[in-house]
């Protein structure tokens, strides 16, 4: 049975109460919250200041994924905003290494993000240092775009991989979920679903979360 972590960057933002009241009160386990900077990707989303507010608003893990250039600087300000797991870029990272041990030592979990175009196995030598793996099934920056197709098989490479070495680490899917790829996404290895437009646009947000959590 999955994490589910709803994306809400694709939640109503004049209506972000209502928003985190229907997840505090449905099966969604994470808040999945995406910081871009307009550098590193394509668009800008929001800081530490809103994090804090969704902080105070849920008990749920608040899951950080920072779609920025230089991560260290920002480390400490999203700790002190009350995240739980701080995701840092393959692709952003220097010294990737040096980044999770800042992150670990602020008392947080540590995930890295690999964009679609990254081979899983560049994380082979660092896998017993994190928590989460968020593998990016679109190009990041925007909401509502579709699965790219090839993300299974990067999932079961690493699955394999993190099974070999006996490890604790988790794979994050974020990008294109939907009710009728989730399975797929399952069955190939993944522990955590992010989903965004698949449960903000619904009709009735609280049952397409439950039937996503339901999938086997």
């Amino acid at each position: 049975m999955p994490l589910i972590a709803p994306s809400l960057l694709s939640a109503n933002f004049l209506n972000l109460d209502a928003d985190c009241k229907m997840l505090n009160e449905s099966a969604a386990d994470w808040y999945h919250l995406d910081v871009m900077d307009g550098r590193f990707v394509p668009n800008i989303s929001f800081g530490p200041m809103l994090i804090e507010f969704f902080r105070k608003a849920t008990t749920k893990v608040c899951d950080v994924h920072l779609m920025i250039e230089e991560p260290e600087k920002y480390a400490e300000a999203f700790q002190k905003a009350g995240a739980d797991i701080l995701t840092v870029h393959y692709e952003a990272c220097t010294h990737l290494h040096r980044n999770i041990q800042q992150i670990k030592a602020l008392g947080m979990k540590a995930g890295v993000a690999l964009n679609p175009h990254t081979p899983v196995s560049l994380l082979y030598d660092i896998l017993q240092d994190i928590d989460l793996v968020c593998l990016m099934s679109v190009n990041p920056g925007f909401g509502g775009q579709a699965f790219i197709p090839h993300t299974l098989q990067k999932i079961q490479e690493l699955k394999l991989r993190i099974q070999e070495k006996g490890l604790n680490v988790m794979i994050e899917i974020d990008g294109g979920v939907t009710l009728q790829n989730a399975k797929s996404i399952v069955d190939a290895g993944a522990d955590v679903l992010v989903a965004g437009n698949t449960v903000f646009k619904s009709q009735h947000p609280t049952e397409t979360i439950l039937q996503l959590k339901n999938i086997q």
